[in-house]
């Protein structure tokens, strides 16, 4: 893991956004294509304002969410919503955006069509996470009914994930294909998150699911 401080907010939410962004290009001038995962929640907001007006060649870029709760896009928990919002518009509005909810009562009557059409864009190029306090990440939750199988090496590309916490059933992108990202980003503020994640990094996956990512990963932190 590298750990990542910042003076302040505004000047991580900068920093990060050009870090993706250069990051992103780099890998759609090399190979004609880049795959960008991301969270949602308001946090990572200022990142994609400012992600959504850099020219990178959006064209070639497709974007997926990390997880998504199982509501229409309509709903004010839909973390699509918010993503169409803040990050695909201007420049960023030619991006191909590979959804996470379908038309469907459950996400598991919805589970193969949605991967199939994940597949052909994996590996991720940039994965930005966040994590939360109980030390969750995407819907990886502690306690969450699918936990184990979406940690084992041999985890499918999504699943579902139901947990105490959360309020709807959910869709994750998996352990397996978050930690085979090329470049992995993980976005927290606050003392809270920093002890969390300290705490993490001396405990099992199935205890703290962002275990699972962390040596891997890249940690921005502000207060």
């Amino acid at each position: 893991m590298i750990f990542e401080e910042y003076p302040d907010r505004e000047m991580m939410y900068l920093a990060l956004a050009d870090t993706i962004a250069q990051q992103l290009s780099q890998a759609v001038h090399a190979d004609g294509r880049a795959t960008l995962s991301v969270p949602g929640g308001t946090t990572p907001g200022p990142v994609f304002d400012t992600l959504s007006g850099v020219d990178l060649g959006w064209a070639h870029v497709a974007v997926v969410l990390n997880d998504e709760r199982w509501v229409p896009e309509t709903s004010p928990r839909s973390n699509t919503a918010l993503l169409r919002a803040r990050l695909l518009k201007g420049a960023a509005a030619q991006a191909r955006y590979l959804p996470l909810y379908a038309d469907a009562p459950e996400p598991e009557s919805a589970l193969q069509v949605l991967s199939d059409a994940i597949a052909p864009h994996l590996p991720i190029t940039v994965l930005l996470l966040g994590m939360g306090a109980d030390m969750h990440t995407a819907s990886l939750f502690p306690g969450a009914d699918l936990l184990a199988q979406a940690l084992a090496p041999d985890a499918p590309i999504l699943l579902p994930m139901r947990a105490p916490g959360a309020a709807e059933p959910r869709i994750t992108l998996t352990a397996p294909v978050l930690r085979d990202a090329r470049h992995i980003h993980i976005l927290i503020i606050g003392a809270e998150k920093r002890a969390a994640l300290l705490k993490a990094q001396s405990l099992p996956p199935i205890e703290a699911p962002v275990r699972a990512i962390l040596d891997h990963a890249t940690v921005h932190w502000a207060d």
